[in-house]
């Protein structure tokens, strides 16, 4: 079977793991990496070309290829989410993957521009969102929504019909309780426990987490 030509918008440490992963387990053949000009410090990656993301449809024409946005969290997701929505407007097709060794039942539902990793474990009836990434070890339990541009750290546990808003980020062994919704742009921190709804663009630490201060710097929703 042919591999899918693929470009990697980036060329940091994310976009490395995820060139490893779509190339060994994902069955993608990546052609290029594209970052924005003024970061176009180096012209291989991989020994692949890096070219600019100013120009790039016109090298690697939509048409023929794909593109997966390779950014973390940076500034809650939203930079992720600027490179996303200007490679949908250059008329890219943005994939999603799910590693073949994450259990992920077929009733899920998935946006595009997703990484899922190993050993996530997403349940039945749960509903994911464009441009989220989950880093190993997840669970994401039943019923739960999980909006656009989030981050999930590793080895956090997501309890049934939990509804998580845009530009999210939840830290390593965060634990949600089931039923709670995390508001928009909400941090929660490493090892935090949410057992009741959270306040926009708040940040919660602790066992069980308290508010320790509120984000003053929130995406768009799209």
């Amino acid at each position: 079977m042919k591999k899918k030509k693929l470009l990697i918008f980036g060329t940091g440490s994310f976009a490395e793991v995820a060139y490893y992963y779509l190339t060994k387990d994902g069955g993608y053949e990546i052609v290029a990496f594209t970052v924005d000009k003024d970061n176009l410090d180096s012209k291989k990656k991989f020994g692949l070309p890096v070219v600019s993301f100013d120009n790039v449809e016109r090298q690697y024409p939509p048409s023929d290829h794909n593109m997966f946005v390779a950014i973390a969290y940076r500034n809650l997701n939203t930079v992720r989410a600027k490179k996303y929505q200007e490679a949908k407007k250059k008329g890219y097709v943005l994939i999603s993957y799910v590693c073949t060794k994450a259990i992920v039942w077929d009733d899920v539902k998935m946006g595009d521009n997703c990484f899922v990793f190993e050993a996530n474990v997403i349940q039945p009836f749960v509903r994911i969102g464009n441009d989220v990434i989950m880093w190993s070890g997840n669970h994401i339990g039943h019923h739960t929504v999980i909006q656009n541009h989030c981050f999930i750290a590793s080895h956090a546990v997501i309890s049934g019909n939990v509804k998580i808003g845009d530009y999210c980020f939840l830290g390593v062994n965060a634990s949600i309780r089931d039923g709670v919704t995390i508001a928009r742009g909400c941090t929660i921190g490493a090892d935090a426990l949410i057992v009741k709804d959270t306040r926009e663009g708040g940040v919660y630490g602790g066992h069980p987490a308290t508010l320790l201060r509120v984000n003053d710097h929130l995406g768009t929703s799209t």
